[in-house]
């Protein structure tokens, strides 16, 4: 059975409804079915194997502040280098993102979208329910497949602690 917590945090002035429990550092990344930008399904862990991972979930690439998040992971994954995938997930349709990525000029990020089953927002603790999108967290996931860093924003406006996440990935690396 999935947990479901009330008031975990506001969309829109409005308590919500968040499915899943937190992911805590030191687990297992729990693996996710997405949709990739063709409309295909991928498995998240699966298809970036052996590198560090960095996953950020955001509410909708069409938003200021995910708009920024997402750039700023991009200018980042040149200087992390072949061995770190960065994704970002959302609820956001495959063809938005697909446009959404060749408008910004993002191709570094991999953009995926969890609207057809929200098994990443599940079993990540971030699919708010009333509004069916992501809370905005943020997850380093090590070689091995283990959490080494989670970050879940206390409200949507937030953006990441751009510096940590990318000490932790840099740390996962051995660097």
């Amino acid at each position: 059975m999935t947990t479901e917590r009330f008031g975990m945090i506001k969309f829109a002035g409005k308590e919500q409804t968040v499915i899943g429990d937190d992911i805590q550092v030191g687990q297992k990344a729990p693996e996710f079915t997405i949709q990739k930008n063709d409309w295909s399904l991928a498995k998240g862990l699966k298809e970036t194997r052996g590198k560090v991972r960095i996953l950020a979930a955001v509410p909708s690439l069409d938003t200021p502040v995910c708009d920024r998040e997402t750039r700023r992971f991009n200018e980042a994954a040149a200087q992390l280098g072949k061995d770190v995938a960065i994704l970002t997930l959302s609820m956001d349709l495959p063809v938005a993102q697909k446009r959404w990525c060749g408008a910004a000029g993002v191709t570094q990020v991999q953009t995926f979208s969890d609207v057809v089953k929200a098994d990443f927002g599940k079993k990540y603790g971030v699919l708010m329910k009333e509004v069916r999108l992501l809370r905005r967290a943020v997850f380093v996931v090590d070689k091995k497949g283990m959490v080494v860093y989670a970050a879940y924003m206390p409200v949507n406006g937030d953006e990441p602690a751009y510096e940590e996440v990318l000490a932790a990935a840099k740390k996962a690396l051995g660097k």
